[in-house]
């Protein structure tokens, strides 16, 4: 490949295509200009070193993320920026530690932080509402999507469910076995809950803000 078609787009690219298949271990200058057919000394000329590198591929997955629209209020934004982080960060699930571990951000995540912020504080937030609202949210799709990815079943619970209360004598736990009953009779998917969970922040918050309205 001749030096001068690559770019640092292609080279952040490439690093995410090699996180993608492999996990964020199998990232490295050599690896990344193996996946774009050059030596990883030509990489250099676009990022300054592997650590550059990650705090670019932080950067993509951030320009992946919906922001707030324009008109949207403050719990339709929150809404719309949940379900993309999630939807993202399945798909790229190295990324959950690493967007959390790098300490010098680039343009598209403070882009995507101002704009949160800037939501919340258009739609009447107090400045330190707003901040713990962030951190909640943000929190909460973290770790749903960490719980869902480890889950010991893919879709339906109900197999799973079924040999779980099948090993235990359920009748000296007796709540747990009240939930099975209700999952094996609901068809219950637990990526059903995420929805639910953000709705109960989101409830929690709106009624901090309007105790915040009258203070």
């Amino acid at each position: 490949m001749n030096r001068a078609r690559l770019t640092r787009a292609r080279v952040v690219d490439a690093a995410v295509a090699v996180a993608d298949s492999g996990g964020l271990t199998g990232v490295s200058m050599r690896t990344v200009g193996r996946e774009l057919g050059v030596e990883a000394m030509s990489l250099y000329h676009h990022v300054a070193d592997k650590g550059a590198l990650l705090d670019a591929m932080v950067d993509w997955i951030f320009t992946r993320i919906d922001v707030p629209a324009a008109g949207d209020g403050w719990r339709a934004g929150m809404v719309r920026c949940a379900d993309s982080a999630r939807a993202v960060l399945t798909e790229h699930p190295w990324a959950l530690g690493l967007i959390e571990s790098r300490r010098t951000p680039g343009p598209a995540t403070l882009r995507h932080h101002d704009a949160i912020l800037g939501c919340l504080r258009r739609n009447g937030f107090p400045i330190d509402l707003a901040s713990h609202t962030f951190s909640a949210i943000d929190s909460y799709v973290y770790g749903f999507v960490l719980t869902e990815m480890n889950l010991p079943f893919s879709d339906g619970a109900d197999e799973f469910v079924g040999e779980f209360t099948e090993a235990l004598p359920m009748d000296e736990y007796p709540h747990l076995g009240e939930l099975a009953a209700v999952i094996m009779a609901s068809g219950y998917r637990y990526a059903d809950e995420f929805g639910y969970g953000l709705g109960l922040i989101l409830d929690s918050i709106e009624h901090r803000l309007g105790r915040a309205a009258r203070e």
